[in-house]
Order: C-alpha cells, then structure tokens, then sequence
C-alpha cells in the first residue's frame, strides 16, 4: 500500500464539467493514488477520465433557489451556498489536503480556511482569476460587494499554505497582499493532439451526422472525401474556423460576429480577394449564448456559416484538431489570466488569432507563434489574411508552417509532466 496516499478534496464552487484545470488536479492526484474528492456543482458531466478513475469521486452542491431582489439574492445565495458547501465537506471522508479554485472567492475561500483550520489539513488555492475584478464588470469598483470580495482574497489568501496561481504577471501581482504563489501554467493534457486526416474524416461524418453543414449532397464531408481507403482534402472547400467559450461578460463575440459579418460582405462585394466559404463552430455553454443563437438566426448569410454545439470532452479535441484556425476572444477581467482554450487549441497544434490583453505574451507571441487583435477591424483583417486564396496561397501556408513548428516545441511539455515538477510537492 503507498504509505504517501492522502484523501484530498478539490473545491470547484462553479460547474466541475466546465473546470478543466481542477479536473486536471484531481487526475494528477488520483495517478499518484491519492484518493480525491471533488465538490461542485452537476450541471455538466465530468471528463469520461474522472467517471471512470476508481480513486475520484464527485459531490454534487445543490442549485441555489432564486430571491426576485438582487440584494436579498446574493446574501441568500452566500448563505445557502455556505452551508450547502460546510454540509458536503463535514459529509465526505476528511481530506489532508483540500484545494479550492478562486474565482468565486465568497463564500468558498472563508468556509474552505476555516474548515482546513478545524481539521487541520493543508489549505491551498488555486488563482485562475480575482472574483472581484469579475465583479467589476457589473458593479462599481467602490461597491461594497466588490471591496468586501477584494478583502476576502487578500486576508484568506495571505493565510493559505500554498498558492497556485495561472501565469507571472499574476504571481508578482499577489505579492501586493504578501501571498507567495507558485506559477503553474496550464498545460495541454494528452487528449489534445494532432490527429490523421483520416481521424478527421471520419470524426466529420460523425458531425454530419448532426449538422448537415458539414455534409455534401454525395455523403462526402465539406472538407474531405475518402477514395478507395484514402482520405483526401478537399481542394475547392471551406475554411474552418473554431472557437470556444463559456459566453459570458468577459467574451465579446460581437468582435467574432462582426468580422465574420465583414468576410462574408467581401465576398458579395466580389473584393479582389479570393476567399473560400467559412464554416465556424463555436463551443460552449454559458448566460449571453441563447443572445447570440438568436442574433446569429436573424442572419441570413450565404457564405458564412455559424454552428453553435456543445461538444463532450472526447469531442471537443478533434474539433480543434480538425480546424484551420481558432480564435479566442477571452480578455480577461483582471488582465493576470491566460485562456485555457487558446492551451488546448496549442495542443492540438492549431494557431490562433487571441484577442489581446496584459498577459497575453505568457502564451501568444504575435507573429511567432499564432496572432494577437485588439478590434473586430484587426480581427476581420487577419480573418482575411489568413484565408486569401485559401488553401493555395504559398505565403500563408508558410506562415502556418512557421506556426505550427513553434507549437510543436510547446506540445513537448504537457499538464502531467508540468504538474509533476511544480505542483506535486505540495500533496507529498
């Protein structure tokens, strides 16, 4: 029996099937055979690995009823959540270790301190984000709610034993409330890879199966055809375009919508450029999503299709595998965070073109490794550059060449090996 095995318990208080990275943690954990614990909420199904581990186990929180005055509702919901959260945690086997991801911060940061000081297990978070630069995008930064959120993750995180957080500008920024973190940058798991073009056949007929988008009249892909066993690409086809996000504040997809409104008036305009039909696929669940289906319905494009499917976890990387290009308009809340998308994207040796903000270079190197914008005009622009005689132009395919070298050198290290020789050390 491994006499280093621990219980350690892994506190989402947001969707565990749409929190990649602690999915992460506890999959580390549970191969170093730590038994783990995850508690969150059930809105999503976890990663088919989490499911099938025989040393991970998950606990759902209960949805929080809703109060018609927004005050009453917040306290309300720090509260139910509170207790919800102290009743799960005082009901699973006592953990050694417990991390907690922040954002929220309230009430999970001050219920995780004190029931870690109780027990006495190591208490470690997780810094993916500030809540209260999140919460900046709705309130007044002088807002009580905003201050109170703001000292909260200063005073508990100063008393943490370990901090993680997701990139360096974060790390230095930390240090203003003398909280020591440790840089763990996410990394792209094994699931992300590139894959054979006839995985991509086959994994588009299975889309089709679906959107018809994706299929021709003859039962062939948009994208690809198969003759006698070979799988061939497609020499007149359309440009493929994936994107990802939670739809929320921090994501304005009124930039993608508008450049990709611009792609499609070039090619009714019969623009000197010569450009391809356009499939993009954007992925994900989240509050401003019904806004945009309806806005995209209203849109009655010829030469740009948008699909909006949520995809599952063994899915979601051959969409990026099967891509030509993603995009990524995370632009973060607080300007300390990386986008996760754009690391799995990078995994499946996809370039992008990443919306611009503080951080980004920790992972984006314009021109070197994929591209950066800051507008939905520089966006259209390199929409446009990038498909311009699509797939013949020898400028652009020596571009992505470049690209695609640089991700490789980014492919050699993944979240195992990562986590192994940064993170480990804490659950010893």
């Amino acid at each position: 029996m491994n006499k280093e095995k621990k219980n350690v318990c892994i506190v989402i208080l947001g969707d565990i099937g749409r929190s990649p990275r602690m999915q992460y943690h506890a999959l580390s954990l549970g191969e170093k055979g730590h038994t783990v614990d995850i508690v969150g909420y059930g809105e999503t199904q976890p990663m088919d690995s989490i499911k099938k581990s025989p040393s991970i186990y998950y606990h759902y929180l209960c949805p929080v009823p809703q109060i018609p005055v927004k005050l009453l509702n917040y306290a309300f919901k720090t509260l139910f959540q509170a207790f919800n959260l102290l009743f799960l945690l005082c009901s699973i086997r006592i953990p050694k270790v417990l991390v907690v991801q922040n954002p929220p911060a309230i009430p999970s940061l001050v219920v995780c301190w004190l029931f870690c000081r109780i027990i006495q297990a190591q208490f470690v978070i997780d810094w993916h984000n500030y809540a209260h630069t999140i919460m900046e995008l709705s309130l007044p930064s002088e807002h009580i709610l905003v201050q109170l959120t703001k000292k909260c993750e200063a005073l508990v995180g100063a008393r943490a034993d370990y901090n993680f957080c997701v990139t360096e500008e974060m790390k230095k920024d930390l240090s203003k409330w003398n909280i020591k973190a440790v840089t763990l940058y996410d990394k792209p798991p094994d699931i992300f890879q590139p894959i054979s073009l006839k995985d991509k056949h086959d994994f588009l007929l299975k889309m089709g199966q679906k959107w018809e988008e994706f299929l021709e009249s003859d039962g062939s892909t948009i994208f690809t055809s198969e003759e006698n066993g070979i799988v061939h690409l497609k020499e007149e086809r359309p440009g493929f375009v994936v994107s990802s996000t939670s739809w929320t504040a921090d994501e304005d997809f009124s930039i993608l919508l508008s450049a990709l409104k611009d792609y499609e008036s070039h090619i009714e305009r019969g623009n000197v450029r010569k450009l391809p039909k356009l499939i993009c696929v954007i992925t994900g669940k989240g509050h401003f999503k019904e806004f945009y289906c309806k806005l995209i319905l209203g849109w009655n494009w010829k030469h740009v299709k948008v699909i909006t499917p949520w995809l599952d976890s063994l899915d979601y990387p051959l969409i990026l595998a099967s891509a030509d290009l993603g995009v990524c308009l995370h632009t973060s809340s607080s300007g300390l965070d990386l986008p996760m998308k754009v690391v799995d994207m990078f995994g499946c040796c996809l370039p992008v073109l990443a919306y611009d903000f503080k951080c980004l270079h920790e992972l984006v190197v314009d021109g070197k490794n994929s591209y950066t914008f800051d507008s939905s005009e520089e966006l259209s622009k390199k929409l446009l550059g990038w498909f311009d005689d699509f797939p013949r132009n020898k400028e652009q395919k020596s571009i992505e060449k470049k690209f695609k070298g640089e991700l490789e050198i980014f492919q050699q290290l993944r979240w195992r090996e990562n986590w192994d020789s940064i993170a480990y050390y804490v659950f010893k």
